[in-house]
């Protein structure tokens, strides 16, 4: 596989379309940190790890719903193994005016747009969610 995150995202949107409370996806540390800031800014209701049939580490997704549509309307892929975007903190875009979020992997860590501004980083634009 050539892009987890791109394959997590997926994994996501196509769970959203037909409507399931959770997906499975196989663990990582940066899926794991991306999920992070999807529970932090409200978009999942969070995640367990475990294992699969051979024993594999997975994440167990719980997607978030409300009023029977999707809270996640919208998820892409910024930054892509054939095309890296990176920004510096001033370059970084806001989502939809601000309503959504992009996810930024910064020297401090994966977080959010909001929260790169406030440290006064710039990173790799991992993905945009709205």
């Amino acid at each position: 596989m050539n892009d987890p995150i791109g394959d997590m995202l997926t994994r996501i949107r196509n769970a959203q379309l037909r409507g399931k409370s959770t997906v499975s996806t196989p663990a990582s540390k940066l899926r794991g940190w991306v999920l992070d800031v999807l529970l932090d800014e409200g978009y999942i209701r969070g995640y367990e790890k475990g294992t699969d049939v051979n024993g594999h580490p997975t994440l167990e997704i719980s997607l978030k719903y409300f009023e029977g549509t999707p809270v996640i309307r919208e998820l892409q892929r910024v930054s892509k193994p054939g095309r890296r975007v990176y920004l510096g903190v001033k370059d970084i875009p806001s989502v939809r005016q601000g309503l959504g979020v992009s996810i930024v992997s910064t020297p401090k860590g994966v977080m959010s747009d909001a929260n790169a501004r406030a440290n006064n980083v710039g990173g790799e634009v991992l993905c945009t969610v709205f």
